[in-house]
C-alpha cells in the first residue's frame, strides 16, 4: 500500500499563493513542501495515512484502500468497529466529515479502536482531535455520538458479535446495494443536483465541471439529507470547525474574478454578468485558497458557523456590483463610478498622455 497525490488536485499547484500545509501538519516526517508542492518519497506508504485524512480536496490517496468504498462496505457488515487490525489501514486516512457521516448512517454506535496507538504519539492526538471535533458536530446535529475503545479488539469484536443487528436501509426504500454502493451514480446525482444551484454561461459552467467536490462532502451531505432535522439550530465558533466555512466579503473587493475562478469545489461563483459573488458552504472544504489569493484580502470567515447550513443549505450573495461597458473598447468591466471607462483603457490612456509629454520635452516644446 503506498501514498499517491493527485497533483493537479492539490491547492498548491492550483496557486503559488497558497499557504495551505494540512499534509504537512499531519505527517511531517514523511511529507515535506519543494517548490511549493508537497513532496515524499517514492516507498512512502501507510505511515502517511493522515495527510490523506488531512487533504480538504482528497489530493492524497492509498492504493489498494478507498475511504468512499470502505463506508459504502462498513455500513453493510454486522461489525460496528472501525479498526487498522480489521477494515482501515489507519484511523487517520478518515476524515471528520468520514465520522460524521459513519455516526449519522449507523443505528448502531460506532467504535474506533486505539488500542493499536501509543497514547504518547502525535498520531493518537491527531485521532483523537478528530474525534473530538466530530463529536462536537454530532452533538449539536443529533444525539449520535462515536465511541472509542483502548482495549483489545477480540473483546469489542466477541461483544459485538453476540448482538443481533436490524439496521434499516441507509436511503429509504434503496438499499446500499443500489444507488449508493455504485459510486458512479452516486456521483452523478450529487453532481446533477449542485450545476443547478449555479447560474453561468456556457463558457464556466465548463470550467466549473472540472472542479472536484470531494467524495468525503458528497457523503456527508448525502447523510444530512437522512438525517433528523434539529428543533434548534447552533451557531459554533468558525475556530472549532475545520473542514467547513461561512464567508463574508467586505469593500475592498475589487471584483477581479480570481477568488471564484479559482475556488476548487465550486463554493464561490458568479452570473453570466460576473456582477456578483455567490457562496455555498456546503461547497466549502475551508482551503483557504480564496483569502490566499485575494490581494485587497476582501474575503474573510465569519466569526461563527451555523449548523442551519447543514439542513437548509443555501446558496447567498456575498457581493453584488454593477457593470457596464467601456466607452473606449466596448467590454465590460465593473463601474465603480466616475468616467465610463475600463481600467485597462484608463492604463492606456495615462501611458499614451505619458509618452505623448515626453515626446514634446524633448523637441522643447512647453
Amino acid at each position: 500500500m503506498k501514498l499517491h497525490l493527485e497533483i493537479a488536485s492539490c491547492v498548491r499547484a492550483t496557486s503559488k499563493f497558497s499557504q495551505c500545509t494540512k499534509c504537512v501538519d499531519a505527517c511531517p516526517e514523511s511529507v515535506q513542501i519543494v517548490n511549493n508542492l508537497p513532496t515524499f518519497a517514492k516507498g512512502t506508504g501507510v505511515e502517511a495515512a493522515a495527510c490523506v485524512g488531512a487533504c480538504p480536496t482528497e489530493a492524497f490517496s492509498l492504493s489498494d484502500f478507498s475511504a468512499t468504498e470502505f463506508f459504502f462496505t462498513f455500513l453493510e457488515s454486522k461489525v460496528r468497529l472501525v479498526s487498522p487490525k480489521i477494515n482501515v489501514p489507519c484511523l487517520s486516512v478518515l476524515n471528520i466529515e468520514h465520522l460524521i457521516s459513519l455516526a449519522l448512517a449507523s443505528e448502531e454506535p460506532i467504535i474506533l479502536d486505539l488500542s493499536s496507538y501509543d497514547p504518547e504519539s502525535q498520531l493518537f492526538d491527531l485521532i483523537e482531535a478528530r474525534i473530538e471535533e466530530a463529536n462536537f458536530v454530532l452533538s449539536s446535529i443529533s444525539s449520535k455520538q462515536l465511541e472509542t475503545n483502548l482495549e483489545k479488539v477480540e473483546t469489542v469484536l466477541d461483544a459485538e458479535s453476540k448482538e443481533e443487528t436490524s439496521r434499516r436501509s441507509f436511503l429509504g426504500n434503496a438499499s446500499l446495494k443500489g444507488v449508493m454502493k455504485h459510486k458512479r451514480v452516486f456521483d452523478e446525482a450529487v453532481e446533477a443536483e449542485e450545476l443547478r444551484s449555479f447560474e453561468l454561461d456556457s463558457s464556466v459552467i465548463s470550467k466549473i465541471k472540472e472542479k472536484h467536490l470531494p467524495d468525503k462532502r458528497k457523503i456527508l451531505f448525502t447523510t444530512l439529507k437522512r438525517a433528523e432535522v434539529p428543533e434548534t439550530f447552533d451557531v459554533v465558533a468558525t475556530e472549532d470547525i475545520s473542514f467547513i466555512s461561512q464567508k463574508y466579503v467586505d469593500e475592498n473587493c475589487t471584483n477581479c474574478q480570481i477568488c471564484y475562478r479559482i475556488c476548487p469545489t465550486g463554493a464561490l461563483s458568479s452570473d453570466k454578468k460576473f456582477s456578483l459573488i455567490h457562496f455555498d458552504a456546503m461547497l466549502c472544504v475551508k482551503c483557504h485558497l480564496c483569502h490566499d489569493v485575494c490581494e485587497p484580502d476582501a474575503i474573510h470567515l465569519q466569526e461563527g458557523f451555523e449548523f442551519k447550513e447543514f439542513f437548509e443549505p443555501q446558496q447567498r450573495t456575498l457581493a453584488t456590483f454593477t457593470i457596464k461597458r467601456c466607452n473606449e473598447c466596448g467590454n465590460p468591466f465593473t463601474y465603480t463610478g466616475g468616467e465610463q471607462t475600463c481600467p485597462r483603457c484608463l492604463i492606456e490612456e495615462e501611458e499614451a498622455m505619458f509618452l505623448h509629454n515626453n515626446a514634446r520635452q524633448m523637441r522643447g516644446e512647453s
